[in-house]
């Protein structure tokens, strides 16, 4: 592997900070860009990571952050808002920003981390300002590219939209669901995302490649739901909603309510199926990701009384509250 000089942005968050440390290990000179003020950015201190503070969305702020640098890793992105201006500031504006500074620094590798959610049949406008970026970064000259769409990602912390969704299940006694729970998923470790994204590190064989970075097993998300909840101490039965009567709630209260209780970023990550193929990712980069099953297993031990407690895997799918998109 060649080494050389690399630029993590969101270095501060989980896989932006796991990542860091990964590419420090395998000898890398590292470069994390963090929002200024971020108090996550303590996170990155002994880590051996020159640390700089810019905000993709503002051009300026990132005078000189790709100077000397090989590879750039651009993670930093608002994947939950309640303003969809957010999504096209930071994710598509943001990256046209980067993207601007790495082909000016002469940058050789732009390694983009997208989403799964751009290939949902109608995109949300976070999935949207994903797509979007993903154009750009294919149409910039002066460096090569990969893209990378990772799929719905959990950890020991949850993952941001894996807390999000259990918390919604938690809340009721009897789960309200949108649609009929057939959507399929590939939950994919972060661990894993994290080891993919360390074998691009100055490897040519992902240059102008888009790679599935997704977990090894598909599951309808329904029976994920019922998964997530066993794991948690507490399975509960779920009560279908339609999903055009959730469509109209979505426009409506969305209508009169600047933070509505239902989405249609929130409606889409449950419908829509988000089962990636990450066999190119396993044939060009020895990707190996584990299951969901062996995954929440290592990540969220269960209790004994729920190890063999039984559900039914026919139930209809989960619906939660927010902007979240379980992707």
């Amino acid at each position: 592997m060649q080494k050389g000089n690399i630029l993590v942005t969101g270095a501060a968050g989980v896989m932006g900070s796991r990542l860091v440390r990964r590419l420090v290990e395998s000898g890398f000179k590292v470069r994390g860009l963090v929002l200024p003020g971020d108090p996550l950015r303590s996170g990155l201190e002994g880590m051996g990571c020159d640390t700089r503070e810019g905000d993709v969305s503002i051009r300026e702020s990132l005078a000189n952050v790709c100077d000397g640098i090989d590879t750039v890793y651009h993670l930093a992105a608002v994947i939950i808002s309640h303003d969809p201006t957010v999504f096209r500031r930071v994710n598509l504006e943001g990256t046209a920003n980067m993207a601007t500074a790495a082909a000016a620094a002469n940058v050789r590798h732009f390694v983009y981390v997208s989403s799964a959610s751009v290939t949902y049949p109608r995109r949300t406008p976070y999935a949207e300002s994903k797509f979007e970026a993903e154009q750009i970064v294919r149409g910039t000259r002066g460096f090569e590219h990969t893209i990378v769409r990772p799929t719905l990602a959990y950890d020991e912390s949850g993952g941001l939209e894996v807390r999000m969704f259990l918390e919604y299940l938690q809340r009721f006694p009897v789960v309200p669901f949108i649609g009929t729970g057939r959507a399929i998923k590939r939950p994919v470790w972060t661990g894993d995302i994290v080891d993919g994204l360390l074998r691009l590190a100055g490897n040519p064989v992902g240059y102008g490649k888009t790679y599935n970075f997704s977990g090894s097993e598909p599951i309808a998300i329904a029976d994920l739901a019922h998964l997530m909840l066993r794991h948690h101490g507490a399975d509960r039965p779920f009560l279908p909603i339609p999903v055009p009567l959730c469509r109209a709630v979505a426009r409506l209260s969305g209508l009169f309510m600047q933070r509505p209780p239902l989405t249609t970023n929130a409606i889409a990550g449950v419908i829509y199926d988000a089962d990636l193929d990450p066999a190119e990712a396993m044939r060009d980069l020895d990707f190996r990701p584990i299951g969901v099953h062996d995954g929440f297993r290592r990540c969220f031990p269960m209790a004994p009384s729920q190890r063999h407690a039984p559900h039914d895997t026919s139930a209809p799918e989960p619906s939660f509250h927010g902007e979240g998109s379980l992707r």
